[in-house]
């Protein structure tokens, strides 16, 4: 089986070398790590090279969508690939548990992994922090549990490239920057391929860095406008969409009473204020956030 890594990355030129360099300890080596940067200074370049294996650097436009894409567009001959963030620590057998999985399990298209911790929620995880979490997993001997899920973790995801290539499926670009529930609408669309299962013997730990990450207001918009955008296109239900925008505009409202350090919620409540404005105005779009 032949399984590629693919990383998009944006600003986070120091950590996405620790995350590399941690990538090539794997008990089963990725055949192929690519990597897309948003602008050359997002990559350590002498640092890269140092590498075994080797890294390969891939062109694209700026956007987690865009660069995915320009990924997918150089996977060669790939059975599966595997999209990491570039803050993501995979255990040190993530990739040998990926090919035992999708070997074993022929009707398995999307799975993801349990994250051990996860930095979005707070401050971020130091790289060291993350490491010594990874150091002191265990997993029980009996067989990891399989659980259906609606779609991936985006900081984890591996894909069968045969259901990928079945009708040319690539992440929308219409879905701008940081994307936003990208991973919903690309695991959706794989669907009708075969089952998505979250794995437990796929382990890793997400940093959360909060480097490279799209404003406050960008983001509040996006909130609105993409999950919209995705129950239109006919991706997700009305309810889900309700439901997600809403548990985030009650987030920022109750954000917005006190600071948050690091996480904009007056911001993003902004950006939520903007496109219901949109809404009435029978102008909302994911790519309007270019605008603002």
């Amino acid at each position: 089986m032949n399984i590629t890594v693919g990383i998009a990355t944006a600003g986070r030129r120091e950590v996405l070398s620790e995350t590399l360099l941690h990538l090539t300890q794997q008990v089963r080596r990725a055949d192929a790590i690519l990597v897309c940067p948003s602008s050359p200074d997002d990559i350590d370049l002498d640092f890269v090279k140092s590498l075994t294996p080797e890294i390969t650097l891939v062109t694209g436009s700026k956007g987690s969508c865009a660069q995915r894409n320009a990924i997918l567009d150089r996977k060669g001959n790939a059975d599966v690939i595997v999209f990491f963030d570039d803050d993501f620590l995979p255990r040190h057998d993530f990739l040998a548990e990926v090919e035992a999985l999708f070997g074993s399990e022929p009707d398995i298209v999307v799975a993801t992994g349990m994250v051990l911790a996860d930095g979005i929620h707070g401050p971020g995880i130091p790289v060291k922090e993350g490491l010594e979490i990874l150091a002191r997993d265990r997993v029980a001997e009996s067989r990891a549990a399989l659980e259906p899920v609606f779609n991936a973790y985006g900081c984890n995801m591996a894909f069968r490239v045969s259901a990928i290539e079945a009708d040319g499926t690539r992440f929308d670009e219409n879905l701008p920057l940081y994307g936003w529930q990208e991973d919903v609408d690309f695991c959706r669309r794989l669907a009708h391929y075969g089952r998505i299962v979250r794995s437990d013997a796929l382990r890793g730990v997400h940093l959360g860095n909060k480097r490279g990450r799209t404003s406050g207001l960008h983001f509040g918009y996006s909130q609105v406008a993409n999950p919209l955008y995705l129950f239109r296109k006919g991706t997700v239900g009305l309810g889900w969409a309700l439901k997600l925008m809403g548990s985030n505009i009650a987030a920022n409202i109750i954000g917005s009473l006190r600071s948050q350090g690091l996480v904009d919620r007056r911001g993003r409540l902004k950006g939520n204020l903007i496109a219901f404005a949109d809404l009435l105005r029978g102008r909302i779009d994911p790519l309007r956030t270019l605008e603002l």
